[in-house]
C-alpha cells in the first residue's frame, strides 16, 4: 500500500487573502436578477476595427508564439504613444514588455525587485493585488493611508513617516482604484522628490490614465525630475479600450528591470496571446473617438450615482475625479463593510465590494463600480434605498 504524504502548500501563500472583488463576482453569477456594481469592467465592446484586427490575425494564422517581450509592432507603437503623450523616450527593444494584463506587469515587477524582507509602500485603500503580490514576492507590505478628509489622495508626508531602512519600493496608483481619486501635479511632485531623496523604486500603476473627469489631469510619474530611471510604469488596454478579457498589458522601465521581468515571463507564460496583441495594436493606431465617448458615458453615470447615493441617509460620497469607482462612507450604518455588502446582496440583489477588501483603511466604505448601464445603476439605487430603510 502506497502512503501519500499530506500535501502542504507553500508557507508564503498562507497570508494571501482571496480577492474580495472576485468573491462577489462569483456570487453575482449564481443568482438571477442581480445587478452587479462590483467588477471593474467596462460594459462596452471594443471598437469594430479592434475586433476585426484580432479576427484577421487568426485568419492569417497568427496563432503561434510571439517573442517573450511581445510583437515588435506593438512595442514600437507603445514607444510612439508614450512620446506623444508624455514626451518620454523608451527603447522598444529593451525597455518595453507586453504582459498578460496590467496585473501580470505588477506581479513581474515586484518579483524582479523584491528580496525577502524588503518593505513595499502600498496605497491603502488600494488595488487588491498589491498586498498579495508583495507577500508572494517575499516582501513586507506597508500600508500608506489615503484619507477621505484628503480626498483619498496619497500624501507624501504620510508616506515619509513610514519609510525605514528596509523600504525599497513605493506603489502609486492614479487615477485610483478603489477611490477614484486623482493625484494633482503638486501631489506627484512631492512624491517624486521623496522617491529621489529616499532612493525608492516606484511602480506607477496608470491603467486608468484616460479615465478622468472635470478639471482633473493624469500626470505620468516618469516625467518628473529624476524619476524615469527609477520608475516602472504599469498600464493596460483593459480599461481604456474595454479589452479586459483579452488580457493585454505592458510595462515601461529601465532595461535592467525589464530584462529581469522577461526572465520570469519566459518561464511563467512565455508570451501574451498573439491575436490579442494585434487587437491592441489596432486600438493604439486607430481612431480614439471610442475612448472619449466611453468616458463621457462614465461621467453621466458618475453624476447619477453621486447625486443619488448622497440622498440616501447613511451614505456619504466624494465625487471621484477618475476611474469608474465611487467609495462612499457607510459608517453611518454602524455595520462592518463585509456584512453590509452581504446585506445589500441578500436583501437588494445588488453586488458591491466591501472597503475592507482594499486594506485596513478601507473599512467603513464600499466600492461601487459605475462601469455598468445607466438604467441598471438607477434600479440598483432604488433597491439599495429600499433595503437600507431598516437602519433608520
Amino acid at each position: 500500500m502506497v502512503i501519500l504524504k499530506r500535501i502542504e502548500t507553500a508557507a508564503r501563500l498562507r497570508g494571501i487573502r482571496p480577492s474580495g472583488i472576485r468573491r462577489m463576482f462569483a456570487l453575482a453569477q449564481a443568482v438571477p436578477g442581480v445587478i452587479s456594481m462590483g467588477l471593474g469592467e467596462p460594459d462596452f465592446v471594443p471598437p469594430p476595427h479592434v475586433l476585426e484586427r484580432a479576427k484577421r490575425a487568426l485568419d492569417e494564422g497568427k496563432t503561434h508564439y510571439t517573442p517573450n517581450t511581445g510583437i515588435p509592432e506593438l512595442r514600437e507603437a507603445l514607444a510612439k504613444k508614450v512620446t506623444r503623450d508624455y514626451g518620454l523616450s523608451y527603447d522598444p527593444e529593451s525597455e518595453i514588455l507586453i504582459t498578460v494584463g496590467g496585473t501580470e506587469a505588477l506581479f513581474l515587477g515586484l518579483h524582479a525587485l523584491i528580496n525577502p524582507g524588503d518593505e513595499v509602500l502600498i496605497p491603502d485603500p488600494g488595488f487588491v493585488c498589491y498586498e498579495s503580490d508583495v507577500l508572494m514576492a517575499g516582501g513586507v507590505p506597508v500600508s500608506t493611508p489615503q484619507y477621505e478628509v484628503k480626498g483619498f489622495r496619497l500624501d507624501a508626508q504620510d508616506v515619509m513617516s513610514l519609510i525605514t531602512d528596509r523600504s525599497r519600493v513605493m506603489i502609486i496608483n492614479s487615477p485610483n482604484n478603489p477611490t477614484g481619486s486623482v493625484l494633482s501635479y503638486d501631489d506627484m511632485m512631492r512624491l517624486a522628490k521623496l522617491a529621489v531623496e529616499r532612493d525608492l523604486i516606484v511602480i506607477s500603476d496608470e491603467v486608468y490614465e484616460k479615465v478622468v473627469y472635470d478639471d482633473a489631469r493624469h500626470y505620468c510619474l516618469a516625467t518628473f525630475p529624476g524619476m524615469q530611471e527609477r520608475t516602472l510604469i504599469v498600464n493596460a488596454f483593459s480599461k481604456t479600450y474595454a479589452m479586459t478579457g483579452l488580457r493585454v498589458g505592458y510595462a515601461l522601465g529601465p532595461k535592467e528591470l525589464i530584462a529581469s521581468m522577461v526572465t520570469i515571463q519566459q518561464f511563467a507564460v512565455a508570451c501574451v496571446d498573439g491575436s490579442a496583441q494585434y487587437a491592441a495594436l489596432a486600438a493604439l493606431e486607430g481612431p480614439q473617438d471610442f475612448v472619449g465617448d466611453m468616458v463621457r458615458e462614465f461621467d453621466r453615470r458618475r453624476r447619477l450615482l453621486h447625486s443619488r447615493i448622497n440622498e440616501i441617509k447613511g451614505f456619504r460620497a466624494i465625487l471621484p475625479k477618475g476611474a469608474f469607482y465611487m467609495f462612499p462612507n457607510i459608517e453611518g450604518f454602524g455595520v462592518p463593510s463585509q456584512k453590509f455588502v452581504e446585506y445589500l446582496f441578500n436583501k437588494g440583489k445588488v453586488v458591491t465590494v466591501p472597503g475592507s477588501a482594499f486594506g485596513k483603511y478601507g473599512e467603513g466604505y464600499l466600492r461601487f463600480s459605475y462601469a455598468t448601464a445607466y438604467n441598471k445603476i438607477e434600479e440598483a439605487l432604488d433597491r439599495i434605498e429600499k433595503a437600507v430603510k431598516v437602519f433608520k
